[in-house]
C-alpha cells in the first residue's frame, strides 16, 4: 500500500475544536514559522538553564546502554535511557549484536551536549539571573535555582537523531501511556511499540479534559518524532556528517499501513498540541505589551530589537481566526472542575520528573525544554482572569513568567510549527517517489 494515502487523510476539522488542517498549514508556514525561526535565533531565546544531572527519581540506574545486546560497559552517555524513546522517537527495531554495539558508539556521540560558551555570555548569564522570578509551575522543575544548573546553546545542541531504540526506551512509551496519562481505554499500549494498538484511538467517551490531555502527549510524541525523521543522519565521513530527512523513517512512523491506522490519528494530535499552544500566545500577549516587561540580555539595542519582533509575531497570533476555546474546559461543576484541573496539573508534573530518567543528555536537553514549554502553555490559558488583570505598572505583582518559562514557551511551540513546516517537505518527497 502506498504512503501517499496519509496525507490526503490529513485534511478537514480537528476534533474538539473548529479548525481545519488546511488553514493551520497555510497560517504556520507562511505567517508563524518564518517568524518564530528569526525569533529563537535571538540572544534571549537560543540560551536555555538546565539542570541535566538530576538523579532519576522513580527507578534505579542500570549503568547499561538502551540498546539490546550493547557490549560497551559502562555507557556513561546512555546511562537509563528510559525515557529516550519518548524523546527522541525511536521505533526502530533492534539489530544484530554486532550492529547495536557500533550504534551504542554512535548514540554517545550523538546524544553528547555541546556546551561550548564564551566568556561573554558566561558573565551576561550572571547579569540575567536576576531577571528570573518563580511562581505557579505547571512543571517539577528547579532548573532556575539550581547551582547545578548550567546555560545551552540550542543553536549548537540542534534536535535530531540520536540513535537510541531497544526494550529500555519502550518501557518508558508504554509507563507514559498507561501510568501518567488520562488513557483511553480503547487504546492499547504494547511494551514493544512496533506491535500495532487495538482498538480505534482516544475514545469520545472521555471527557474533555481527559482527551485534551492525551491528544497533548501524543501531538508531542509526534513531533519530536517528526524532528527525528527529518534531521536523521544519513551518512558519516571524515569529520563530516550528511543529515537530511529519512522517508522510510517517516512511514514507520505515520504510514497508515505501517501502523494500522494511528499515523494520522499521530500527526492530527499535532495539530492539535500547535493550537493550544498557539492561543496560549495569543491569551499572553497583554502580559509583554507592558513597556516594562524587556527581554534582558544587557544589550539595549538587542533587547529592542527582539521585543519588537516577539510583538510582531503576537500579533499573527492573535489574527489567527480559529482558536481552540479553552473555557469549555473545566467548565463543569465548580468542585468537580477544580478536582479535574488539579488532577491535570499533577499527571503533567509527573510526566515532567521522568525526563530526569532520559540518559541521552541532548535528549533531556529538548524534552526537559519542550515538556516546560507546554507547561508554560497551560499555566497560561488556566490563568486568564489573572492576565485579564494584570497592573500596568507593578513588576512584582500578579501573573508572572521567568525567563525560563519564556524561553521554553517559545521554543517549544518553534518546534510544533517546525514539525508542520517539515511535515510539506516530507509530502513532496514522498510524491517523488510513487
Amino acid at each position: 500500500q502506498a504512503f501517499s494515502g496519509c496525507f490526503p487523510q490529513l485534511t478537514g476539522v480537528l476534533d474538539d475544536c473548529f479548525c481545519d488542517i488546511e488553514s493551520i498549514d497555510v497560517f504556520n508556514n507562511f505567517k508563524i514559522y518564518p517568524r518564530i525561526q528569526k525569533l529563537t535565533e535571538r540572544d534571549y531565546f537560543r540560551y536555555y538553564r538546565v539542570n541535566l544531572n538530576r538523579p532519576c527519581p522513580f527507578w534505579a540506574d542500570d549503568s547499561h546502554c538502551s540498546i539490546k545486546d550493547c557490549q560497551v560497559e559502562p555507557c556513561p552517555e546512555v546511562t537509563n535511557a528510559l525515557f529516550s524513546f519518548y524523546l527522541c522517537g525511536q521505533y526502530s527495531q533492534v539489530a544484530n549484536a554486532n550492529t547495536d554495539i557500533v550504534d551504542c558508539e554512535q548514540a554517545q556521540d550523538l546524544g553528547a551536549i555541546n556546551s561550548t560558551l564564551s566568556n561573554y555570555s558566561k558573565e551576561a548569564f550572571e547579569d540575567w539571573a536576576r531577571h528570573d522570578d518563580a511562581q505557579d509551575h505547571f512543571c517539577e522543575l528547579d532548573d532556575e535555582t539550581s547551582p547545578d544548573a548550567d546555560y545551552v546553546d540550542l543553536l549548537l545542541n540542534p534536535e535530531r537523531y540520536t540513535g537510541y531504540k531497544g526494550p529500555s526506551a519502550w518501557r518508558v512509551w508504554n509507563s507514559i501511556y498507561e501510568e501518567n496519562c488520562f488513557k483511553p481505554r480503547s487504546v492499547y499500549r504494547p511494551l514493544n511499540p512496533l506491535v500495532p494498538p487495538r482498538g480505534k484511538g482516544y475514545s469520545s467517551s472521555l471527557c474533555l479534559e481527559k482527551r485534551v490531555f492525551y491528544r497533548l502527549i501524543s501531538g508531542l510524541h509526534s513531533s519530536i518524532n517528526i524532528h527525528l525523521c527529518a534531521e536523521y543522519l544519513l551518512a558519516e565521513g571524515w569529520g563530516k556528517s550528511l543529515w537530511g530527512p529519512n522517508v522510510q523513517e517517516f512511514r514507520q512512523r505515520f504510514d497508515p499501513a505501517e501502523t494500522k491506522g494511528e499515523g494520522t490519528r499521530r500527526l492530527k494530535n499535532l495539530y492539535f498540541l500547535y493550537l493550544i499552544e498557539l492561543r496560549a500566545l495569543s491569551k499572553v500577549a497583554p502580559y509583554f505589551d507592558r513597556a516594562f516587561v524587556n527581554l534582558y540580555t544587557g544589550d539595549r539595542q538587542e533587547d529592542r530589537a527582539t521585543k519588537e519582533l516577539l510583538l510582531q509575531f503576537f500579533n499573527e497570533t492573535k489574527a489567527f481566526p480559529m482558536h481552540f476555546d479553552e473555557k469549555s474546559m473545566f467548565a463543569g461543576q465548580k468542585i468537580e472542575a477544580k478536582t479535574l484541573k488539579e488532577e491535570f496539573r499533577l499527571h503533567f508534573k509527573n510526566i515532567s520528573r521522568i525526563m530526569d530518567c532520559v540518559g541521552c543528555s541532548k535528549c533531556r536537553l529538548w524534552g526537559k525544554l519542550q515538556t516546560q514549554g507546554l507547561g508554560t502553555a497551560l499555566k497560561i490559558l488556566f490563568s486568564e482572569k489573572e492576565i485579564k488583570n494584570l497592573p500596568e505598572h507593578s513588576p512584582s505583582k500578579g501573573f508572572q513568567l521567568t525567563r525560563q518559562e519564556i524561553v521554553a514557551l517559545l521554543n517549544g511551540f518553534g518546534r510544533l510549527s517546525t514539525s508542520i513546516h517539515q511535515l510539506h517537505s516530507f509530502r513532496a518527497l514522498l510524491k517523488e517517489k510513487r
